[in-house]
């Protein structure tokens, strides 16, 4: 997805904010221009998620270290870990519990600390009763499932700590509708935000139900040309891809791969580009996007 002037603002926005904690004005206009340099001599192809790891790269030079979210990614991993149960019961009642878990694995894209200026449990839980907001595209989900039945290699690229918990759910029903299939996800291969890294998904056993592989970088998404080894080799063979996230439909829109899109609609440029309300979800097929 290529970088628009509301993207680019917001990006501008967010590093000004986090400077807020800090006194040196000399420091800290230094910083911004070298942002708005990235920004200004950036490429066609960039994406906001990969220019937030160049700025990284620099805010370290200038400040340290960036906010460790490991404790944040404990207690929401944790959080959701205590609703394991009872949210797969429900799911099991569904008429069709892999429709479902689709659905309750994208409500967990909401717990998203970098897109969102604040996660609120109690908003999180509302969104399994708004029906509103929990539609599934049927065509969409229909060719998602002649897919799955006519391939054999099976990509999930996960997002964010808590949001895995529900995407292990998923994986165990997509498991008993299409056993053929050969499950891996991929995660982050450094820290990022409160994404998962391979050391989060084994916390709340994802490797339990399909293999785990990190991706090699901290981009909070999916840069192609960044993959390396394994991490390239099972993008390239997957039949069906799951990309979870509004970070991964930014480094991924356009590639042309066989992609599926399931994520939370949680700023304004994603809710004006497909004229929805704020955390609403899409399932989406890159072939079928208009440009």
């Amino acid at each position: 997805m290529r970088l628009n002037s509301m993207c680019i603002r917001c990006l501008i926005d967010k590093q000004q904010e986090r400077l807020l904690q800090f006194q040196d004005e000399e420091k800290k206009a230094a910083y911004m221009k070298e942002i708005a340099g990235i920004v200004g001599e950036s490429g066609d192809d960039a994406s906001s998620p990969y220019l937030v790891y160049l700025f990284n790269q620099v805010y370290r030079r200038y400040f340290g270290e960036i906010r460790d979210y490991a404790e944040v990614k404990k207690e929401y991993n944790a959080y959701v870990l205590a609703m394991e149960d009872a949210l797969y019961e429900d799911i099991l009642k569904a008429k069709d519990p892999l429709a479902q878990a689709i659905v309750y694995a994208r409500i967990g894209n909401y717990i998203d600390f970098g897109a969102m200026h604040k996660v609120e449990k109690k908003v999180f839980l509302e969104l399994f009763q708004d029906k509103r907001k929990n539609d599934l595209d049927k065509a969409v989900y229909q060719s998602f499932l002649q897919d799955c039945e006519s391939g054999r290699r099976f990509l999930l690229l996960a997002d964010n700590c808590g949001e895995i918990v529900l995407d292990k759910l998923f994986l165990k029903e997509l498991k008993k509708r299409f056993p053929h299939l050969e499950l891996c996800v991929m995660v982050r291969g450094e820290e990022v935000l409160n994404d998962a890294t391979l050391e989060d998904a084994e916390t709340i056993g994802l490797h339990n139900v399909a293999r785990v592989i990190p991706n090699g970088n901290g981009v909070g998404g999916t840069v192609e040309n960044m993959l390396r080894g394994e991490a390239k080799e099972v993008l390239e063979q997957a039949d069906i891809i799951l990309s979870k996230g509004q970070a991964n439909f930014e480094t991924l829109n356009g590639c042309g791969r066989n992609i599926y899109y399931s994520f939370l609609c949680k700023c304004d440029w994603f809710s004006g580009r497909f004229q929805v309300e704020r955390n609403t979800g899409m399932f989406l097929r890159e072939r079928e996007i208009l440009p």
